[in-house]
């Protein structure tokens, strides 16, 4: 298979080089085959020529022509064999470099052999094998310095360039760098590295050395002249890009990204830098994950997703598609959500697929014919109201949609004999102190109770706040900042755990293949981040003043977060960010009795049955 870089006789003369060198560009071909023969003829003479010691004998002209034009002949129809006058590859690639040699080492090979069997010795035998390892040295060399001179050529050093500070040395740097000094049209001009690593200490790559540690920037950036910091470690962590963030802002830096690993599909280029987004300060980086016992449990599986057109729903739509499911059904009563979610996977939304099916969670008929028809393997249930403050107004909306749509699907899913349901929790479940911890944590029980029945395993998986969902804290601020402001707190001291969509739902379906039925899965959210300083982060990156107001915490909310309630411990057997707790099991008979009264007491009614005492799940 050709060359991802080759040069195929087709493509256009390169415009981003001299005029001197792109004229030569056409002449590739012939060139290269007069180098070669050249080669081939300077090396015998000069082999003849030492191994007499620079006197040569009668006669020995002679030979020396004689074999110079079987060797030139030998190479050329070589080389063509070998495609090395084809443009296969790129000049002065090391593929072309492996041509060469098995070209030179043929032609020597056969060049020996005629010279003793044909030519009866025209020239030494010493001379002979002497002449190969020369000419292979003259082709190597010509190839190597047109290499240098192009890639000279084509080095970014105009005036308008952005010199660059590269953070990292890896393979991603490494391809980033590779292009950026590969177009003297690119606006970017790397000239120097920064890496953690002491292996990486003196290394260069296209002439940019590695020059420190992240505890050199400062020292890198006033002795390069540098004005942009690209940091280029997809799998790098929020909390490393926060601090070097920071330490750029006090620099007058201008800092980039790579996007993760996810994203880069292809490889590395140029336009994939990016500036910092909220994701990127606060993400956790690279999520190790099962990839085989993934594939094990969705592969070939009919996938149903509830709560499909939302933050998380969606996103595991596009991650389990990537897997390979026999069928993945997208479930919402939200058709602008469907209409997203398909636009996101297929790159059209005619809405005309049967797998996009509009549903409420909450009609229990529909939901059984839904099941009925689509016979689901697996089910990610993520459907669910999820806003603190309204749920506060209006608790018996989160019952119904929080409690008994679960428990909706949970009963379809036993009867239907799911291999796999995952119910999607949340922190404010862990403690409950509102409307939405409390229908979650029920939520939480139910689920452990209909794994004492079903045949396959019933879990669920609790996390925290999702970066740049809707509604999310961080669209709010940014909303707010673009407006003007005033940027709402409710507290100076309230901490918030945050994961990207994207880092959460990899762990929630590596939860789904290593969690034990009737457990809670809990996802290591990192550290708790100050909801403050992240406001005042996104305010310093603002254009115009910002001024904060605090609110104070709304009915239902808490200053801190946790992720386990009192007296659950954390194991983690399996996976190292992933926590498996025991869940007390609930009865659907004993919470409808217990939320049947008033409405007027639903939130006392609600803690009553979070408080309800039942054994736990084994």
């Amino acid at each position: 298979m050709p060359d991802s870089n080759a040069e195929g006789p087709s493509q256009p003369v390169d415009s981003r080089l001299p005029r001197y060198l792109a004229a030569l560009v056409p002449l590739r071909t012939p060139l290269q085959v007069s180098v070669d023969a050249g080669a081939w003829a300077v090396a015998i003479w000069a082999a003849t020529l030492l191994r007499y010691e620079f006197e040569l004998p009668v006669g020995a002209t002679d030979g020396i022509v004689t074999m110079a034009i079987v060797a030139v002949a030998v190479q050329v129809a070589s080389g063509f064999t070998q495609s090395l006058y084809l443009r296969r590859w790129r000049y002065g690639s090391f593929d072309e470099m492996g041509g060469v040699v098995r070209s030179t080492v043929f032609t020597t090979c056969v060049v020996v052999l005629l010279n003793r069997l044909l030519f009866e010795t025209a020239i030494p035998l010493s001379a002979s094998m002497a002449a190969g390892v020369g000419a292979l040295m003259a082709m190597a060399g010509v190839r190597f310095t047109w290499r240098v001179v192009l890639d000279h050529a084509r080095r970014p050093e105009h005036d308008d360039a952005t010199r660059v500070l590269i953070f990292g040395a890896g393979e991603a740097a490494q391809q980033l760098v590779r292009q950026m000094v590969s177009d003297p049209m690119n606006t970017y001009l790397p000239v120097g590295m920064l890496d953690d690593d002491p292996a990486k200490a003196n290394l260069r790559i296209r002439r940019v050395p590695v020059v420190g540690t992240r505890n050199h920037l400062a020292t890198a950036v006033e002795s390069l002249d540098v004005s942009m910091l690209v940091v280029a470690v997809p799998s790098v962590g929020g909390e490393l890009v926060r601090e070097l963030y920071d330490e750029a802002g006090e620099l007058e830096l201008e800092v980039r990204v790579l996007p993760s690993v996810n994203e880069l599909i292809g490889g590395v280029a140029v336009s994939h830098v990016r500036p910092v987004s909220n994701e990127d300060l606060m993400g956790r980086g690279g999520i190790e994950t099962d990839l085989d016992s993934i594939a094990h449990y969705l592969t070939g599986k009919r996938v149903l997703v509830t709560g499909a057109g939302g933050s998380i729903g969606s996103e595991l739509c596009r991650q389990v598609h990537r897997f390979n499911p026999a069928a993945l059904l997208m479930l919402d009563c939200d058709e602008g959500g469907l209409h997203g979610v398909q636009m996101s996977i297929e790159g059209r939304a005619l809405l005309d697929d049967p797998s996009l099916i509009v549903a409420n969670i909450r009609d229990r008929e529909r939901m059984a014919e839904v099941f009925a028809q689509t016979q689901p393997h697996v089910v990610f249930h993520a459907a669910a109201l999820k806003h603190l403050s309204l749920l506060e107004m209006h608790p018996s909306e989160g019952v119904k949609s929080n409690i008994w749509g679960t428990q909706n699907l949970l009963e379809l899913a036993v009867e239907h004999r799911v291999e796999r349901f995952v119910n999607i929790s949340t922190d404010k479940a862990a403690d409950p102190t509102s409307v939405l911890g409390y229908t979650k944590r029920i939520a939480e029980r139910l689920t452990a109770r209909a794994a004492q029945d079903a045949a396959g395993v019933f879990l669920s998986v609790r996390f925290g706040n999702v970066l740049g969902s809707r509604g999310s804290m961080l669209t709010t601020f940014e909303a707010q900042i673009e407006a003007g402001g005033p940027v709402t707190v409710t507290d100076p001291d309230v901490t918030r755990y945050f994961m990207t969509g994207g880092e959460a739902v990899q762990l929630v379906i590596q939860a789904g293949a290593i969690g034990r039925s009737g457990e809670a899965l809990v996802l290591d959210m990192g550290e708790p981040v100050s909801i403050d300083q992240v406001a005042r982060r996104l305010i310093a990156r603002a254009k115009r003043p910002v001024r904060i107001v605090y609110t104070g915490l709304r009915p239902g909310e808490k200053l801190h977060e946790v992720l386990l309630s009192e007296g659950e411990v954390d194991r983690r057997p399996v996976h190292p960010l992933i926590s498996h707790v025991e869940v007390p099991v609930i009865d659907p008979e004993t919470v409808s009795k217990r939320l049947s009264g008033s409405n007027n007491r639903l939130v006392e009614s609600l803690m009553e049955v979070c408080a309800v005492q039942e054994s736990a799940t084994s």
